[in-house]
């Protein structure tokens, strides 16, 4: 989703500057191997496990919940984490435990919540839809709902108790192998993403 909304326009843009290089621009949503599928650049969003890349921060995002007006007036808006078990929730299928969510209350520790989910998805855009549409809260990376909540169409919750931001960042195997092509785009995208992906959240 990050690539569709804001990497695929930034490689359009680059191009335009640089009619001499040819992109290849592949959107995954899997942790891939650099090195063997033979990759120059990716972005990453979270913490590194891999600490033989060599990486750049552009941004942060942070995981928040969010529900819909409409659901919000049907149903009231949830004030604590422990609000969530009187909520239907829109879970992901691919997370470790889509049952359960986890807040931090300063200074406490992390919460972990059991949300009733009435519909299990595997796709984000899935899940802001259906929020959108009042089946109920979902749970998502702040980027991909900016232009909802810039819009009303969602409504942020539980701000307070979000854990802490998550970075994002764009990874390569070695500053001393890049051609200049690679370079010439890395720096092209660390400066503009900022600006595309993160001025609104």
């Amino acid at each position: 989703m990050f690539g569709s909304r804001h990497i695929a326009p930034l490689a359009q843009e680059f191009l335009e500057f640089h009619p001499d290089i040819t992109l290849h621009l592949a959107l995954e949503d899997r942790l891939v191997d650099l090195i063997d599928e033979r990759i120059d650049i990716a972005l990453r969003i979270g913490h590194l496990a891999d600490s033989s890349l060599v990486a750049r921060r552009v941004g942060d995002v942070r995981r928040i919940a969010v529900a819909s007006p409409d659901y919000l007036r049907r149903h009231g808006r949830p004030r604590t984490p422990g609000d969530l078990a009187r909520h239907h929730a829109v879970t992901f299928v691919n997370q470790a435990n889509p049952a359960a969510w986890t807040f931090q209350r300063k200074p406490h520790g992390p919460i972990k919540v059991r949300v009733a989910s009435r519909i299990e998805v595997n796709r984000a855009e899935a899940a802001i839809r259906l929020a959108r549409d009042g089946m109920g809260l979902t749970r998502v990376l702040s980027y991909q709902v900016a232009r909802e909540l810039a819009e009303g169409s969602l409504v942020r919750l539980l701000r307070s108790y979000e854990l802490a931001p998550l970075p994002v960042q764009l990874v390569y195997p070695s500053a001393r192998l890049l051609a200049p092509r690679v370079r010439a785009f890395l720096d092209f995208a660390a400066a503009r993403i900022p600006q595309m992906a993160f001025n609104r959240l």
